[in-house]
């Protein structure tokens, strides 16, 4: 796959360029265990942030970002970390936010000939990777922005996940009445994605609302729509094998809280092998969070499996 070619000499560029003691904190062992780890609030993290990294170091860095996304996902990243210096100045400098408050982590190495890793994360960004050669295991994914929207003078001004919750809009409005009533599950939207920070997903969360097969083609038509703005934050090659696992007929869509522009809502498209969520309840409903997960496959998992049983065999 050509984009496990890409993370290699990216990562493998990042780690050449950094001093020898950044270098201890840029790489672990792949057995860590904070490999398996989604952590979007700011705090303490694992790896080198990316003020440490250096001039050439932090350009490496942000390379190695983008192989992992598709051109318009890697804008909505530097734009979710950029609104870092605008929440900073919204709380009136109180916390010290700072766009360069990310960190880059590498978990064994891409000159190892085994399974490896990387992540790259901070406040509102966490994107994951697990690679086995040729092999890449592209989630967890979140992205999140606060805030979620900024206007002036009547227009828009910023947007990043405008996407995320205008396809799910239409959508809902295209649902007819007896499929609208079985989306929308509840009346308030949950305090956040239901997956939260665990790297484990709860096994009790299961699918609800409409199901795609129950629904008429254009608003199954909106349903794959919702399901390619996420898919499609990877690279085209990544989006496809990705697709090309997924059960399209097993798809629900659970929609809940307001159902009018700027109020707090939540939604999910759901089957065995996906798990996407939407919230926007904080703020007022200027606060959204993002996530794509593959249940049994988030952190490599699956492949991890695979390599044991190969390797014990």
């Amino acid at each position: 796959m050509a984009t496990a070619s890409t993370m290699r000499t990216a990562a493998s560029a990042l780690l050449t360029a950094v001093s020898d003691e950044v270098r201890q904190k840029v790489r672990l062992p792949f057995a860590d265990g904070q490999r398996r780890w989604i952590e979007y609030v700011p705090m303490s993290r694992p790896g080198a942030s990316l003020c440490e990294l250096g001039t050439d170091g932090r350009k490496l860095a942000h390379r190695l970002l983008a192989t992992a996304l598709s051109p318009a996902a890697y804008a909505q990243a530097m734009a979710v970390m950029a609104l870092e210096e605008v929440l900073d100045r919204a709380e009136n400098w109180r916390r010290g936010r700072r766009s360069d408050d990310y960190s880059v982590v590498l978990f064994g190495g891409p000159d190892e000939g085994d399974m490896w890793g990387w992540r790259f994360e901070g406040h509102h960004l966490s994107v994951s990777m697990t690679l086995e050669g040729d092999r890449v295991a592209p989630t967890p994914v979140f992205l999140g922005a606060n805030p979620a929207r900024m206007g002036h003078a009547g227009a828009m001004v910023l947007r990043p996940l405008a996407p995320e919750e205008d396809v799910a809009r239409a959508l809902l409005a295209e649902l007819e009445p007896k499929h609208r009533s079985a989306a929308i599950v509840a009346d308030e939207p949950p305090p956040d994605i239901r997956s939260g920070r665990r790297a484990d997903l709860d096994p009790d969360l299961r699918a609800a609302g409409v199901a795609a097969s129950d629904l008429p083609p254009r608003a199954r038509e909106l349903m794959w729509r919702l399901l390619h703005v996420y898919l499609g934050r990877l690279p085209a090659d990544l989006a496809a094998a990705e697709t090309a696992r997924i059960d399209l007929g097993r798809l629900h869509f659970a929609w809940e809280g307001s159902t009018e522009p700027g109020g707090r809502h939540y939604y999910r498209v759901q089957s065995p092998d996906l798990l996407i969520e939407y919230d926007n309840q904080d703020d007022g409903g200027n606060h959204a969070h993002t996530v794509l997960r593959r249940p049994g496959a988030d952190f490599g998992d699956d492949i991890l499996a695979e390599h044991r049983a190969t390797s014990h065999a």
